[in-house]
């Protein structure tokens, strides 16, 4: 298990390979040896496809030999989140609901990484449906975190940042709804970007929101993630919110040069919307020493507040997610598990108006965000800060809690985040750059920049043969809140008409989770003009939807 070749970034092994030092066959049987040796301490996997990554490896090697190379994807191997569609392969969704799906095609971005010659090694670990966070009580345990094995990956792309971080795989597509690709790679160590909506497409990946799902790059470079975008950015008639644009070259704008680029730094999301650790704290002021000496010209900029984006988020999504899932929560509610219950049932609360109104202010706050882009050429700001224990995690916290990668996501902009340095236990912290929308490069450049100036994203945990896994207690039990006659009242009321049937506990965790839903609704009815329309337009010239 040669660390020379399982830390290799894709930009290293394509050298290599193309020039005939490095065999396919060889980097994929080292990578295929670590994951059998180290996957039962990491959890990373919910299918392995050894067989058929030998048959593409074989496959690679011989047209790479008879001068058939094509491209800097040729040979490398990958997984996927068990979100994306494959052909004859399970696309379970982390959930039981999901065991037997086995597609009758690929996903356009698993379709596109495969005819650039690349290796799949498997189907990566998801919080269920791309939504939640860890539960236990689910076909697959959840990921660990490799730089802590009691600790949480951070989701719901779970698996992808552990098994980048693990030394598993070079590359892995992970989505991005409220984020999923940038939370595991801000506790994981790895670099995750999470491109503008409608630049990716999502035909064949099992949907989370319509309006808010993203899917993107994840790997330990921002030169590899450019390198995994070029392959799969592009207009798809299969997606309805594909956007046809022009694409650049990713990789030759990693120019390393920022000299001169105006930087908004958010600095009210660390210090006072989401107060973080004073590990956090400091690693973000030593980043924006390094951008200053990179000659960037920064000052500190404000956005709206970063709750107001949670609540937009949230009554959209979580009622998109409802519809995507209102069948089966039906009919068999117990084949869920216990946190996808959390989030997704207090949706039967939100009524029409809400998700509405939620979408016209979902308009304003993108409209609000405007000059901001005019103002700067990016924005800096924090990721996570080091990863949780796994057994400290409450699924109601999502309700009561903001997040600092979801107004990228309600700003449908581009983010990245990178590795910012390590909290005084070892684990990572996460630094996001955010960028205007279609400025995607500008954004990888920006990370590329950093990570040139720095060493934070060289290291890798370590992980030792034989050693057992810990041994956690899930806790994360719902509790019932002591709501009013009313409420109460409202709340068995919705769940009814809703037509669910849900039993003693199943009714706990939607009353756990129903004041705070019911708060949200109430905040997002605001003065509105009656003319104030809502971010759901479509146009035929293809420029918005």
């Amino acid at each position: 298990m040669s660390s020379e070749l399982h830390y290799l970034t894709i930009a290293q092994s394509a050298e290599l390979i193309r020039t005939r030092k490095l065999s396919p066959v060889e980097l994929t049987d080292v990578l295929l040896k670590r994951i059998e040796a180290l996957e039962p301490q990491v959890n990373a996997f919910i299918t392995r496809t050894a067989a058929l990554a030998g048959r593409q490896a074989q496959t690679a090697e011989r047209e790479i030999a008879q001068g058939h190379y094509r491209g800097p994807l040729h040979g490398i191997p990958f997984a996927l989140k068990d979100i994306y569609d494959t052909k004859g392969i399970l696309t379970s969704g982390g959930s039981r609901v999901g065991i037997d799906n086995v597609p009758q095609e690929d996903a356009t971005t698993t379709r596109k990484l495969l005819d650039a010659g690349a290796i799949l090694l498997g189907k990566l670990q998801t919080h269920e449906f791309a939504h939640g966070g860890p539960s236990f009580d689910l076909p697959w345990p959840p990921a660990r975190n490799p730089w802590n094995l009691e600790h949480f990956t951070g989701g719901s792309s779970s698996g992808s940042g552990a098994a980048l971080a693990a030394g598993f795989v070079p590359a892995a597509l992970g989505s991005d709804t409220g984020g999923s690709i940038r939370g595991p790679a801000s506790f994981c160590g790895i670099t995750g970007f999470m491109p503008t909506y409608g630049l990716v497409s999502r035909a064949g990946v099992i949907p989370n929101s319509f309006t808010f799902d993203h899917c993107g790059p994840m790997t330990r470079t921002v030169e590899d993630c450019a390198i995994l975008l070029q392959a799969i950015a592009g207009y798809d008639a299969r997606d309805s919110g594909s956007i046809e644009q022009k694409i650049p070259n990713y990789v030759a704008a990693l120019s390393g040069d920022i000299k001169g680029l105006r930087v908004g730094v958010l600095r009210h999301y660390w210090e006072e919307d989401l107060p973080g650790p004073e590990d956090q704290r400091q690693a973000m002021e030593e980043a924006i020493a390094v951008f200053r000496s990179l000659g960037a010209k920064l000052e500190d900029a404000r956005a709206r507040q970063m709750n107001d984006g949670m609540d937009i988020k949230v009554i959209i999504a979580e009622s998109e997610l409802f519809a995507v899932h209102h069948k089966e929560l039906m009919a068999r509610p117990e084949d869920f598990g216990r946190d996808f219950l959390g989030r997704a049932l207090p949706a039967c609360l939100f009524q029409s108006v809400d998700y509405v109104e939620a979408l016209r202010e979902h308009r304003r706050y993108m409209t609000e965000m405007e000059p901001l882009y005019q103002k700067y050429d990016v924005l800096l700001t924090c990721g996570f800060g080091p990863a949780p224990r796994l057994n400290g995690y409450r699924t109601v916290n999502f309700w009561k809690r903001s997040n600092v990668f979801t107004p990228s996501n309600v700003a449908r902009s581009p983010a990245l985040v990178v590795c910012g340095g390590y909290s005084k236990s070892g684990l990572p912290l996460g630094l996001q750059i955010i960028g205007r929308p279609f400025d995607d490069a500008r954004v990888l450049k920006v990370g590329h920049a950093y990570q040139l100036a720095t060493d934070w994203h060289r290291r890798h945990p370590k992980l030792e043969l034989g050693t057992p896994q810990p041994i956690l207690d899930h806790g994360n039990e719902p509790e019932r809140p002591n709501l009013n006659g009313t409420m109460f009242g409202f709340v068995v009321q919705m769940a009814h008409r809703a037509g669910l049937k849900l039993n003693e506990r199943q009714m706990t965790i939607l009353l756990e989770g129903a004041p705070y839903a019911l708060a949200m609704a109430e905040r997002i009815r605001k003065p509105r003009a009656r003319m104030e329309a809502p971010s759901l337009v479509f146009r035929f010239n293809g420029n918005e939807h």
